[in-house]
């Protein structure tokens, strides 16, 4: 058996050589550094920026923070540019296996933006004579049919898609010459259909500020359109890590149930919108969900601004009037009585933007031979303000 002495001497002689005429050199290379992130900003409204981090060192992730604290391999990982409203500093490094870690990247912005200010927003507007593309640079598609844990039926189609059985003479999604983003719900006749599911994901996210969005929806059996956001985590720790917020939500026909599955509730019961938030230990039945009833008259299907205010350790929701929300969610009071619930809104990530119309279903039930298609979800704008 070869002594540690013995063994230290020939690992030693290995790397540098030893004795006269036949030891060989090995040189080590120095481990190189990752280098430098770039920090890149583009012009939002009203003083506001949109953020994008970057490094060119093969595989580098970027971790980053913008409370001024030092960033490390813990920290907030960059998954997609981010708007930034408010005073603070952006701090990153990347890092690599096979390398050290960067020097750190630092940014500081100080817009000085009032509260209550207009700091991002699509409007949707269409001068071309024509039927448009979404904006490719904020909304990217979701696709296929899957059933996307719900048993649903819908095939979603990204813009121009032709894979079977899209059709981009026939769009899911596309502003009109109106000014309105269209999401549109088709039947093709038996339980086949196809809808349109856009998103903002690894394009545009943001973190605390005021949204919303001016909507018609659409109303029948079986359709369920919302308006909602995931954490840019959430190919990292998954779902419900990423957290969920749901603003706008609704299903089947006015004077259908919450429920779902076609129930219906008393003749002249109000019509409804879902405001909610999932995270860990608060999904499914045991989410945080409330129920708002238009007043008598109204439906969904007509033009409402479904929005969110959002900020740390606070979720609130309201239809229409701002300053005065239907629902407030905070932490941790909201998570009482929840066992193992984590409040996953302030782990630093920003938020994606998701809006889509599903067909069919666990919740709401499949369509029927009441079910108006196509079923078309109206969009006029969607606007981010300053808290």
């Amino acid at each position: 058996m070869i002594s540690l002495t013995a063994l230290a001497v020939f690992l030693s002689c290995s790397l540098t050589g030893c004795g006269g005429g036949g030891g060989s050199t090995v040189t080590i290379p120095p481990v190189s550094q990752a280098s430098l992130p770039t920090i890149s900003t583009t012009a939002a409204q009203n003083g506001a920026v949109i953020v994008a981090i970057a490094d060119t060192t093969p595989g580098a992730s970027i971790h980053y923070t913008t409370d001024g604290s030092a960033p490390g391999s813990s920290s907030q990982v960059y998954e997609a540019p981010f708007l930034v409203a408010a005073n603070l500093t952006v701090n990153a490094i990347a890092t690599a296996q096979g390398y050290t870690a960067s020097n750190v990247a630092s940014k500081a912005f100080t817009p000085n933006i009032a509260s209550g200010t207009l700091v991002w927003a699509d409007e949707f507007t269409n001068t071309s004579g024509a039927n448009a593309q979404p904006n490719p640079t904020v909304w990217g598609y979701d696709t296929g049919a899957s059933g996307w844990g719900n048993n649903e039926l819908e095939d979603y189609c990204a813009w121009g898609s032709s894979a079977s059985p899209c059709n981009p003479a026939s769009p899911n999604a596309f502003v009109g010459t109106d000014g309105y983003l269209h999401l549109v719900a088709q039947s093709l006749g038996g339980s086949s259909y196809t809808s349109a599911r856009i998103k903002t994901e690894g394009l545009f996210s943001f973190q605390y500020g005021r949204i919303e969005a001016k909507i018609w929806v659409p109303e029948g059996q079986g359709i369920w359109p919302a308006f909602w956001a995931l954490g840019n985590n959430i190919t990292t720790v998954n779902w419900p890590a990423s957290g969920e917020m749901d603003i706008m939500e609704r299903i089947n026909a006015a004077g259908s149930s919450p429920a779902g599955g076609g129930a219906m509730l008393p003749p002249g019961s109000p019509d409804w919108n879902e405001g909610s938030i999932h995270g860990p230990g608060f999904i499914g039945g045991t989410g945080l969900g409330t129920v708002y009833n238009f007043p008598a008259g109204q439906t969904a299907a007509g033009w409402h601004t479904y929005g969110m205010i959002w900020s740390k350790n606070t979720v609130s929701y309201y239809i229409d009037d701002p300053s005065t929300p239907y629902v407030t969610y905070t932490n941790p009071a909201s998570l009482n009585g929840l066992p193992g619930a984590v409040w996953p809104f302030d782990a630093g990530q920003g938020v994606f933007l998701i809006c889509n119309i599903a067909v069919g279903g666990n919740w709401p039930g499949n369509p029927n031979n009441t079910t108006p298609f196509p079923a078309e979800l109206l969009i006029d704008y969607v606007r981010i303000y300053t808290n």
